[in-house]
């Protein structure tokens, strides 16, 4: 195959992702996410997470299947949102300034909805991830310990704060910021009968992870999405790797409109994160 073919068939598999409906796909599993997650957080006490969880998986009815599909759906929920805003990037253009920063601030209030759920599974994954969220924060000059606070307080207040954000904070904040976007679709489960097989199945057979404490072992890898900053922590200060450093992306996002001076470079500059960051993640999974 030549060149200018491969190209053209390299044009014509983007065509077709970006004309997916990724947008409904998202909603579909936020849909399954907040269904299976009431269920869940029936049996949840945050004073006692691992418990809990424990109690859940092994003693109570089909406890196990709704956790899976409440983990996988929530997974399903933000990748498929990355997806969208891929996938509407050339129709965002014509947004307003106001409209691009809310749309592109649902991302990381999405990542610390997920965030948050991993840390109250209170296994070895949650809890180590939690302890390093809050060392970042504290290690914020003047303002870290307010925030840590408002958003986690792990080693004061153990999961409760994580919970109410969890359930409530985030959540709200979320649906706030992307109610303007997300009123314009309609989805049905009807519309999307195999997507919707496919994660009520895949949780039947497919357990969502629990990691109790392992004697001996020296090295515990954090959520996936939480991987690059890990690796990167290694290097680095706190302060740099775990909040300088994402925060250069998300204003970079900020401004990737057309409309914006220096967008080819911040278009770059993104592009280059990323692939720095996949080759962190990458790292750290060898490891």
């Amino acid at each position: 195959m030549s060149p200018s073919e491969n190209l053209k068939e390299m044009g014509g598999l983007l065509h077709i992702l970006k004309e997916m409906k990724w947008g409904e796909y998202s909603l579909l599993a936020l849909y399954i996410s907040v269904l299976s997650g009431v269920i869940v957080a029936l049996q949840y006490d945050p004073a006692t997470p691992l418990y809990s969880v424990s109690t859940l998986d092994f003693l109570v009815p089909f406890g196990a299947y709704f956790r899976s599909l409440h983990f996988y759906s929530s997974q399903l929920f933000f990748l498929f949102c990355i997806c969208h805003l891929f996938g509407i990037f050339e129709q965002a253009q014509s947004y307003s300034r106001k409209q691009w920063i809310i749309l592109t601030a649902t991302l990381p209030v999405g990542l610390l909805i997920l965030f948050t759920g991993y840390l109250l599974r209170a296994d070895s994954t949650g809890f180590s991830a939690g302890m390093i969220a809050e060392s970042i924060l504290l290690d914020i000059p003047y303002i870290g310990k307010s925030i840590n606070d408002l958003l986690f307080s792990i080693t004061e207040n153990g999961m409760k704060r994580v919970y109410v954000n969890h359930i409530i904070g985030f959540g709200i904040l979320w649906g706030w910021l992307a109610w303007g976007h997300i009123r314009k679709f309609r989805v049905s489960f009807n519309h999307h009968t195999l997507l919707t097989v496919t994660i009520l199945l895949f949780s039947l057979f497919v357990a969502a992870p629990l990691e109790p404490d392992h004697l001996g072992v020296t090295h515990i890898s954090g959520p996936w999405f939480f991987l690059g900053l890990q690796e990167l922590l290694r290097y680095l200060p706190p302060v740099v790797a775990g909040v300088l450093f994402p925060l250069t992306f998300l204003t970079a996002l900020v401004f990737l409109q057309k409309r914006n001076k220096g967008y080819r470079y911040f278009f770059l500059f993104s592009l280059c994160w990323l692939f720095f960051y996949i080759l962190l993640t990458g790292i750290e999974m060898s490891r």
